[in-house]
């Protein structure tokens, strides 16, 4: 069988886009889109990636909203500490998952933001095979 082989994009209407690509450039290191195709876009790190759809108004979401997204840190400690020096309002989940631990907070407009450090990464049992 076929399959794709990761996401090559997150797209999602914003009031200012602008605003919001500099945000998570400044805030979180995700390069903004190119502005022509002689340019690169942001190259995320290698690693798990959880696609699930979920309960209307989930926790996981900003406040009316019905997306949100999870970013995979090497240090969810010294990424929350960096956030908060900048006034962003981070809140650590205290409990430490069998998959790793966990923070959120929200950008400009709300949307819902996980962070999530995998304590185990080397650990973790292979996904489904290339040929399905």
């Amino acid at each position: 069988m076929e399959r794709v082989t990761g996401i090559g994009g997150v797209f999602f209407a914003a009031h200012d886009p602008q605003l919001l690509a500099d945000w998570y450039a400044t805030m979180l290191g995700v390069d903004p889109p190119p502005t022509s195709y002689d340019s690169a876009p942001w190259k995320q790190a290698a690693g798990y990636t959880v696609f699930a759809a979920m309960e209307e108004g989930a926790p996981h979401f900003g406040a009316g909203k019905n997306w949100a997204i999870n970013f995979r840190v090497n240090d969810l400690d010294a990424m929350v500490a960096q956030l908060r020096e900048r006034g962003v309002q981070v809140d650590i989940d205290p409990e430490t998952y069998p998959n790793g631990r966990f923070a959120s907070l929200v950008d400009p407009e709300g949307n819902g933001i996980q962070l999530w450090q995998d304590d185990e990464p080397a650990g973790r049992p292979d996904g489904p095979s290339e040929a399905g």
